[in-house]
């Protein structure tokens, strides 16, 4: 009786020491499956609200963290240690997007004057998002950069600046935080964790991405073409 007890404590204070320091040896705020695993539910709804309403947050994983969440909601976590609820998900995914970018556009409305200031960054950001915009106008291109990684980002307060109405960037802000989030979560809860969904969610992403900058720079071009004729 004594052994086991010893034996038990023995464990119990082994445990305590070293999970902690296990877990912050092994964080890494730029992985999916690091953040998840660290923060759970709460952490995924802080870091949707900073990747899409706070500019410092472009960096964040958005739609792996969102696959990931879904396969750790789903039937495929029984070697896993974590396991998030599907409807909290589902629920609160949705809004921390939107409340983000929601912030980003109000962010645009009100210090516009600032983050644009000629020859600044964001300025020269806001030059490349301009033919997007003059391609779908403004409300296809706020939903579409929902798919698209940093541009989810900066597109609210670049149409925020730009002068586009809070009634109406609403709406297409609500229906693409809506099918982004749901779509991937649904879609890493079928997958499962076991496939390493961030195997194919970067590439995916990174082809998305690419064929988005491929157009924008083929509409600058057409552009610059057409001002330099009328020029002429």
């Amino acid at each position: 009786m004594t052994h086991h007890l010893a034996a038990l404590a023995a464990r119990v204070a082994t445990t305590t020491v070293t999970s902690p320091a296990a877990h912050a040896s092994k964080f890494n705020p730029l992985d999916a499956k690091s953040l998840i695993v660290t923060f759970g539910l709460a952490g995924v709804f802080v870091i949707l609200f900073a990747e899409t309403g706070l500019l410092i947050g472009f960096f964040l994983p958005g739609d792996t963290l969102l696959a990931l969440a879904g396969a750790f909601a789903g039937p495929h976590t029984t070697n896993s240690t974590v396991h998030l609820p599907l409807a909290g998900l589902l629920i609160g995914c949705p809004i921390a997007a939107i409340a983000g970018a929601q912030v980003g556009h109000l962010l645009g409305v009100r210090g516009g004057h600032v983050l644009a200031k000629p020859g600044s960054s964001f300025e020269h950001s806001m030059r490349r998002i301009e033919p997007l915009l003059d391609r779908f106008g403004e409300g296809w291109a706020v939903f579409l950069c929902r798919f698209i990684p940093i541009l989810r980002t900066f597109i609210n307060p670049v149409v925020g600046i730009l002068g586009m109405s809070a009634r109406k960037f609403a709406f297409w802000n609500v229906l693409g935080g809506i099918i982004w989030t749901e779509s991937i979560i649904l879609a890493g809860r079928l997958v499962g964790e076991e496939l390493h969904i961030d195997r194919y969610v970067l590439p995916v992403v990174g082809f998305v991405v690419l064929v988005s900058i491929l157009s924008i720079v083929f509409e600058v071009r057409r552009n610059r073409k057409r001002q330099a004729a009328s020029g002429a």
